[in-house]
């Protein structure tokens, strides 16, 4: 107890020693004039030296159940903001999970008070500069509001104003772009929490286990979003902007829908060299996709002779009842299926793979609410040696592809990828009808000029730099690339040998 305090508890009630009355602390609130009174202000400045590791400052920080109301309203509008930025294109709004996520407050106020349970004055009036529990849980919740914005703003606006997008990432780096905010946040507010509390040792553990478990709840129970992409409705079967009912009778359908595909497909010929196509598009947030395996099957039956021997697998709300998925399982069946009905010694397989790539290779898969694995080029190469396909065509529509290039490449293979393995390709957007590179070397070259994959991605590098650098891309020329094996370059030219008639498409 200060001296002050002493002399004021020696004599009567509002008189000091002498007759005087007492000095009151210099932050009581009897002493703050009305410029001075604890407001937002107070709060805001506090909340931003916090949240720069700044010791905190408890005089005039307001609290009350109205001003802890606004924060807790102030967390949930910037989550349905932030979540709403998530989505390009509509969106339909799912008011109930407004009741999700409030272990995560409870949880904290629970932690707040448990760490400051005594009932001490923040403004200095009792002598003591530590927080009352309602004060450390304004001040926590306002700095950690100020955090999730910050930390979580520009990736939502970039991926609004279509800059990036969640398949312009492998799953570490998504990964890496939801935690590391999150870890972020929960450094700054344990150093924030930790001199606000007495520094016990079990005072940390606390902190550590509240943190962790809102957490881990979060991460385990997977709550319900704002926000989700605009459902397909049946007058809509052909947009790729919806999200469509996965039901059990959906999932059924696909099965019965993939066998029958599978059957379809014909035998090999003997003494012909037949051309098998096998399109995959995992990727089913955009029709980019769909669109360009659609065409190359299309330019595959036509100018290739493989009608009846090509199959596509493809991730998109409007091809639910007529395509089969393309999943990791459903690719490696089907390999394996084409391969009991090619001669695999004679035949080629031709593979066109569609969609986002990641800097690492890895090609983005999905279609919410469906969760889809990737497939990797090891998987590939490993899945093609199970079934015994020696005569392969691979062609990979993605960015940083060139990253498939030496895990496939063998003298019986021919790779040819969009990109480089150090550059992203270009047209892989929901407002685009084709990428770059399907469309200059598919729906231009091979549709219409030449059966010589070699021939047509030569002629189609120069059309697609020039339209890239007119489209402004920044991070410098895709650079597709090819890889061939001298066998299968022999086997191609008989294939081209025994189509003289094919004739360009209209």
């Amino acid at each position: 107890m200060s001296e002050s305090n002493n002399v004021h508890a020696a004599n009567e009630p509002g008189k000091a020693e002498g007759g005087l009355e007492p000095q009151l602390p210099a932050t009581s609130p009897e002493n703050i004039s009305a410029e001075e009174k604890p407001e937002w202000g107070r709060l805001i400045n506090e909340t931003l030296r916090t949240s720069f590791l700044k010791h905190p400052r408890w005089e005039g920080i307001p609290a009350s159940p109205v001003i802890m109301l606004i924060l807790v309203t102030g967390y949930i509008l910037a989550t349905l903001c932030l979540q709403r930025l998530a989505i390009a294109g509509p969106a339909d709004f799912h008011f109930r999970a407004i009741g999700a996520n409030w272990f995560a407050f409870a949880s904290w106020a629970w932690l707040c008070f448990s760490l400051r349970r005594d009932p001490v004055k923040p403004d200095g009036s009792n002598g003591s500069t530590a927080p009352s529990a309602s004060h450390l849980f304004v001040l926590s919740m306002a700095q950690g509001l100020f955090l999730f914005l910050i930390l979580n703003l520009p990736f939502g606006l970039s991926m609004y104003l279509g800059w990036i997008t969640y398949g312009s990432f492998s799953q570490v780096i998504s990964w890496l772009i939801y935690l590391v905010p999150l870890l972020l946040t929960i450094a700054i507010q344990s150093v924030f929490l930790w001199r606000a509390c007495d520094r016990r040792a079990w005072s940390m553990v606390l902190i550590f286990f509240v943190t962790v478990s809102s957490i881990a709840m979060q991460i385990t129970t997977r709550p319900p979003h704002f926000w989700y992409p605009k459902r397909v409705e049946s007058s809509e079967a052909d947009s790729s902007d919806r999200t469509p009912d996965i039901s059990q009778e959906v999932f059924e359908a696909q099965a019965a829908l993939f066998q029958e595909k599978m059957s379809g497909l014909q035998p090999q010929r003997t003494g012909i060299i037949d051309l098998y196509s096998l399109n995959f598009a995992p990727y089913g947030d955009e029709n980019v996709f769909l669109n360009e395996t659609s065409m190359v099957t299309q330019v595959m039956e036509k100018r290739f002779d493989a009608a009846g021997r090509s199959l596509q697998l493809v991730n998109n709300p409007g091809t639910m009842n007529s395509l089969p998925w393309a999943t990791p399982l459903n690719l490696q069946r089907a390999i394996q299926h084409v391969a009991k009905r090619m001669d695999v010694n004679e035949d080629i397989l031709f593979l066109h793979m569609s969609s986002h790539g990641a800097s690492d290779g890895e090609l983005s898969a999905g279609m919410w609410p469906l969760t889809v694995n990737t497939v990797t080029p090891e998987d590939l190469k490993r899945w093609l040696g199970e079934a015994g396909i020696k005569h392969r065509v691979i062609s990979i529509s993605a960015c940083y592809a060139g990253n498939w290039i030496a895990p496939l490449s063998d003298a019986d293979t021919l790779v040819m990828t969009a990109s480089d393995a150090d550059h992203t390709s270009y047209g892989c957007g929901s407002k685009s009808d084709l990428t770059f590179f399907g469309r200059a070397m598919y729906d231009e070259q091979l549709r219409n000029k030449t059966l010589s994959f070699e021939t047509a991605l030569a002629s189609a590098r120069p059309i697609i730099k020039q339209r890239e650098e007119e489209a402004g891309k920044t991070d410098g020329y895709s650079n597709p690339q090819i890889a061939m094996g001298a066998n299968i370059r022999d086997r191609l030219k008989l294939l081209e040998l025994r189509l003289p008639s094919a004739q360009p498409l209209p």
